[in-house]
């Protein structure tokens, strides 16, 4: 079956960076606070490009933009907290993702006897250490080996799909 999108529009008529964040946005991802404690501070940022890489060993990939600030400050830690935001972190997310101000607004974060801070009520806590970075065009692509998991199985996660924040919705019943 076929279905004319009538929304749609034509490939040329937006900006090229503009056409592929809105193709990307279809996507929906986590997000998830990179956080360190240095200088006697919790630093982070907030991020949707993560994902699983490998089991053996423990991988996953996040991507950062080479204008961010906050990136160079992180990859050097010799420990990172990756947290996947629970759905209720909407404002925390929202903070991170700043460019200035206080990125934790008071929410509570515990700090890793190695550096790392992790968000409290997060969906899954992950400690690691830099495995490799990659060239990825106008973002750099780190390799990250995961050290500590801590998963929370009942906190429901905070989606960004098409450049709103989401919740996951409970199956309905048959």
């Amino acid at each position: 079956m076929t279905t004319a999108v009538t929304d749609a529009l034509p490939n040329d008529a937006l900006p090229r960076d503009l056409a592929l964040r809105r193709a990307f946005s279809v996507y929906p991802t986590g997000v998830v606070a990179l956080a360190a404690h240095v200088e006697d501070r919790a630093v982070g940022m907030a991020v949707n490009s993560f994902t699983s890489i490998s089991l053996e060993p423990a991988l996953v990939a996040i991507s950062a933009a080479r204008t961010s600030k906050t990136w160079p400050v992180l990859r050097a830690v010799p420990e990172l907290g990756m947290s996947v935001l629970a759905a209720h972190h909407e404002p925390l997310s929202r903070s991170l993702s700043a460019r200035e101000g206080d990125r934790f607004g008071g929410h509570e974060w515990r700090r890793t006897d190695g550096g790392a801070v992790l968000i409290a009520d997060a969906a899954l806590w992950l400690t690691c250490r830099l495995h490799s970075t990659f060239d990825g065009g106008d973002h750099e692509i780190a390799l990250y080996e995961i050290a500590d998991v801590t998963l929370f199985d009942d906190i429901e996660p905070l989606v960004f799909h098409q450049s709103r924040y989401r919740s996951i919705a409970a199956p309905e019943s048959a």
